[in-house]
């Protein structure tokens, strides 16, 4: 866990799931910011709830807000600036309606039933809701507890990408293939 603070009083608690952890393609986003104080890396938690958790088009991951199905979700959370916070919506595309960041409740991955679990309230990305539940439906409501290197080598980076298409046409693709 880091003794790095943050230099902003506007803080964030983020959790994520996907390619920003550790060892995955944009985790390069949060070292820059954590390299300027505006990241600070909390440690491995998981998700109190139950989520889906689904890979879709691209090998990108999707935590879908249908709460109580899946499984509880392992990831990382982070204390992030007004400035850090800003630069994760905009890979995420909250404006353009790729994801969309709203509260969850995680615990630390180490705590087991040893009493009630510390229970921190953070906000994570998830599938935006035009889209989540049929993302859900086509991974034949099966979802993943977390997302692994074995789902993270069908990533496809965006200067792989067709640069004809967004992300929601390679979504919408996806949902209406066989």
């Amino acid at each position: 866990m880091s003794t790095n603070t943050i230099n902003d009083n506007n803080q964030t608690l983020i959790f994520v799931y996907g390619t920003l952890k550790q060892g995955f393609p944009n985790h390069h986003l949060l070292k820059d910011l954590m390299s300027s104080n505006d990241a600070v890396f909390l440690g491995s938690h998981k998700t109190l709830n139950s989520y889906p958790l689904v890979c879709g088009p691209l090998g990108i991951p999707f935590l879908i807000n249908i709460p109580g199905s899946g499984h509880q979700v392992k990831g990382e959370l982070y204390s992030v600036s007004g400035r850090a916070l800003a630069r994760l919506d905009e890979l995420e595309g909250i404006s353009r309606g790729h994801y969309e960041r709203l509260p969850l409740e995680v615990v630390t991955v180490t705590e087991e039933e040893e009493g009630e679990p510390q229970v921190t309230v953070a906000e994570g990305y998830f599938g935006h809701r035009s889209f989540g539940e049929e993302m859900w439906k086509k991974n034949g409501m099966v979802g993943m507890e977390e997302y692994v290197d074995k789902e993270g080598e069908k990533y496809v980076r965006v200067e792989n990408r067709d640069v004809g298409l967004n992300l929601k046409d390679y979504i919408w693709a996806y949902l209406r293939s066989n």
